[in-house]
């Protein structure tokens, strides 16, 4: 993108102040930010979690954040998904139950950076880490498998929640 993502414009404001709202809105016991490094643009009473040196792209953060929660759920949702909105997210929600995540499944790919992972994904997560193994699609795959997640199917209805804004072309 050629800046902080973070920091592109959309419908005139910034794509973590819109996200920020969304999660705010749902009322959290706590916000996490997963970076390499604070951002500039953090809001003071959100914390941030610091991907292990050297951060291995967005299993590092996902490793980083269940690692600090004090929860039984994670909620993870990218900066870039700006067609999201808190009312998926709640109904994302309400699918999760004691030890059992939800994963959206659009088409033969999960939705790992939009995703709830259950406090006991930590140990697969970070084995996966450990080991090299950095793909979210094999990890979302494997804690299916566990039983730990359950997959929520992505229909045409809200395939739009789930596009990711990549290029500087996405940001029209």
């Amino acid at each position: 993108m050629g800046a902080d993502k973070a920091t592109l414009m959309i419908a005139g404001k910034p794509l973590w102040m819109r996200q920020l709202e969304i999660l705010r809105s749902m009322v959290p016991d706590r916000l996490l930010i997963s970076a390499r490094t604070r951002p500039i643009w953090t809001p003071e009473d959100i914390d941030v979690v610091l991907d292990e040196p050297p951060s291995r792209g967005p299993l590092s953060g996902l490793v980083a954040a269940l690692q600090v929660i004090k929860t039984t759920h994670l909620l993870a949702l990218a900066i870039d998904m700006t067609e999201m909105t808190t009312d998926h997210l709640m109904m994302l929600w309400n699918l999760a139950s004691e030890n059992m995540g939800v994963a959206p499944l659009s088409g033969k790919f999960y939705e790992p950076l939009c995703a709830i992972y259950p406090a006991t994904a930590t140990l697969s997560a970070g084995r996966a880490l450990a080991s090299g193994q950095l793909s979210l699609q094999t990890l979302v795959d494997d804690l299916v498998g566990q039983n730990s997640v359950r997959t929520f199917p992505v229909g045409e209805t809200y395939k739009f929640l789930y596009r990711n804004r990549n290029s500087p072309e996405d940001m029209n």
